[in-house]
């Protein structure tokens, strides 16, 4: 598994997504109380980015019909989404952030 620097740590605000591409992939980087999370940055439901949503307890919403996905699993919490988004491993380095898009979990 590799991984490529997506941010720093101290760019990121607690519960801010920041959305990086890595390696051709949209991803949504998140810091919470709970940790550093990176999901796929693509609704599965509606094809638009998540990172522009909000984050309140390990949540992220898609901003344009509602659906919130838990950061540490991916899985919608309700409808209209069904389908769970990609999960991507993180590693903290010194401020490096990092994630591994190769293998999702």
């Amino acid at each position: 598994m590799s991984f490529l620097r997506a941010c720093a740590l101290s760019d990121l605000a607690e519960d801010v997504p920041r959305r990086v591409e890595l390696n051709g992939v949209p991803v949504s980087v998140v810091r919470t109380d709970e940790g550093v999370f990176a999901v796929n940055d693509t609704c599965s439901h509606a094809n638009v980015s998540l990172s522009e949503g909000e984050v309140e307890d390990c949540m992220i919403e898609c901003w344009l019909h509602g659906s919130s996905f838990d950061l540490r699993t991916g899985k919608p919490s309700g409808l209209p989404a069904t389908k769970p988004v990609a999960v991507y491993p993180v590693k903290i380095e010194g401020d490096d952030v990092l994630v591994s898009v190769n293998q999702e979990s």
